[in-house]
């Protein structure tokens, strides 16, 4: 629950200070390795806070991902065993020619817009 609050910050500087209080908290508890893990770590997990805030729920989450490997075991799971790889290959390959036919497989994921005005805003910076 402590660490779904410092990915729940509005700022990166905002999710830095929760970790610090959150470290803070694991010492009070003498969970001396929890909290040097927090503030070793915290940095990687927030690199999804470099980009538009738009974004943020699409970068920090790999559910597409999820929900085409659950996709794919399920198809998999219904035939049960397979006489040959190639024949699992071919089921998997076939599932995953459906997905990119269909509007699921086309849908937008993110608005690219967002990254076009930040890439401005930095080649202003940089110029002015």
């Amino acid at each position: 629950m402590m660490l779904k609050a410092i990915h729940a910050q509005e700022s990166k500087g905002a999710a830095r200070q929760k970790a610090d209080q959150v470290a803070g908290k694991l010492r009070e508890m003498k969970l001396q390795a929890a909290a040097k893990k927090v503030e070793d770590g915290i940095e990687e997990p927030l690199t999804f806070m470099d980009f538009p805030s738009q974004h943020w729920t699409r970068i920090r989450t790999n559910n597409t991902l999820e929900r085409l490997n659950r996709e794919i075991k399920r198809r998999t799971r219904a035939i049960g065993a397979f006489p040959d790889g190639n024949s699992a290959l071919m089921l998997v390959c076939a599932r995953l020619r459906y997905v990119a036919g269909t509007d699921w497989g086309t849908k937008r994921y993110m608005n690219m817009d967002h990254l076009l005005e930040m890439d401005a805003d930095l080649t202003e910076t940089l110029a002015g």
